[in-house]
């Protein structure tokens, strides 16, 4: 009886974070099918979209990888049992993500120069260096706890290429992608994924009373 009381919580956990990787996983696809997909068979709606990409493309492509890998990246650096297992690669899988995020952040800048979403873009962008760098600087001071915090806003942020992009099979929230409505709404997406991870880290605190 005892035993099974200890192992509740864990179990809770598990149970929580594996809901959580389907739901995001579940959620890229989604974008994949009716952004991506769409965009390469040349959707109407995005045919306007589909030539700026096609004009775009040497700054868009490593914008891409570099945002796709630190994408995947994320699932396999959050497991604490890979971790264990694989150290060494576990270090250097997250290097390659530092290096993903530098190129996905500073190409993001590029390619929003001089349009109306650069606003939003350069948040974005801000938030995601600020937030690997404290992940690397406490990796480094061997605080793990803070560092895995960091890493967790860090790929929050990272998840808004995905988040920012679920509503734009609406026409109404599409036709306003190319104005100043779309560097409002990138700011939100950031700062909201923030705002959801904050609270998570101190659903304890929140929910807990003083003994």
């Amino acid at each position: 009886m005892a035993s099974s009381t200890l192992l509740t919580p864990r179990s809770g956990r598990s149970g929580f974070k594996n809901l959580l990787w389907i739901s995001l996983g579940l959620t890229t696809l989604f974008v994949f099918i009716t952004s991506e997909v769409l965009l390469v068979t040349d959707y109407p709606m995005y045919h306007a979209y589909r030539l700026q990409v096609i004009a775009d493309r040497q700054l868009l492509i490593p914008h891409v990888l570099g945002g796709v890998i630190a994408l995947l990246a994320g699932p396999v650096q959050f497991s604490s049992r890979f971790r264990q297992r694989y150290l060494q690669f576990h270090r250097v899988l997250g290097r390659l993500y530092v290096i993903s995020v530098g190129i996905g952040a500073w190409t993001g800048i590029a390619l929003a120069a001089g349009r109306p979403g650069m606003p939003g873009t350069c948040v974005q962008a801000a938030a995601w260096v600020v937030c690997t760098a404290a992940a690397v600087i406490t990796a480094r001071n061997r605080q793990l706890v803070r560092h895995r915090e960091w890493m967790i806003r860090s790929y929050a942020v990272t998840f808004t290429f995905v988040s920012s992009r679920v509503l734009n099979p609406w026409p109404l929230y599409w036709s306003h992608l190319n104005d100043s409505l779309a560097a409002v709404g990138l700011i939100l997406f950031t700062l909201g994924s923030l705002l959801v991870v904050q609270l998570g880290l101190n659903r304890r605190g929140l929910t807990t009373g003083r003994a």
